[in-house]
């Protein structure tokens, strides 16, 4: 029997900065790397986002750039990150379209998100719509 996922908001968010209570619930597809001070945003949040996936920014030393997986891990918040070689640092519309999931985290995992898939299939797993078509970018 397949576990049924209740529908989640889908947000982007070029920088996890703005972060906010409106999150609550939502799946976020930030352009921010994964490192601590991004995930420290999304634990000072007044409210929880059901998932975030972050540009891996290269992982970097001892794993800098997807620290995030573990810390959000500890709150309950699914986490995956996607490769910086896939799509551009700080841009959460070209992560969603061209991003490539490197890391997950057990949360995310459960979800049936998976390393080497898409951002935008990865969404789906975690309950969000995903968006119908292609998204606009200034060049």
């Amino acid at each position: 029997m397949t576990k049924s996922i209740p529908s989640r908001e889908l947000l982007l968010l070029d920088t996890i900065t703005a972060i906010d209570g409106s999150c609550a619930g939502a799946v976020i597809v930030s352009g921010s790397h994964g490192g601590v001070s991004s995930s420290g945003f999304v634990e000072r949040a007044a409210a929880r986002p059901r998932a975030v996936l972050f540009n891996d920014a290269g992982v970097g030393k001892d794993r800098a750039g997807i620290v995030a997986l573990e810390r959000l891990e500890a709150l309950g918040v699914a986490c995956a990150t996607y490769s910086h070689d896939s799509a551009r640092i700080g841009d959460a519309g070209d992560g969603y379209e061209n991003g490539v999931v490197t890391h997950v985290n057990a949360g995310a995992r459960q979800a049936g998100v998976r390393a080497g898939e898409r951002v935008r299939d990865a969404v789906r797993s975690l309950g969000a719509p995903g968006y119908p078509g292609k998204l606009a970018h200034p060049d």
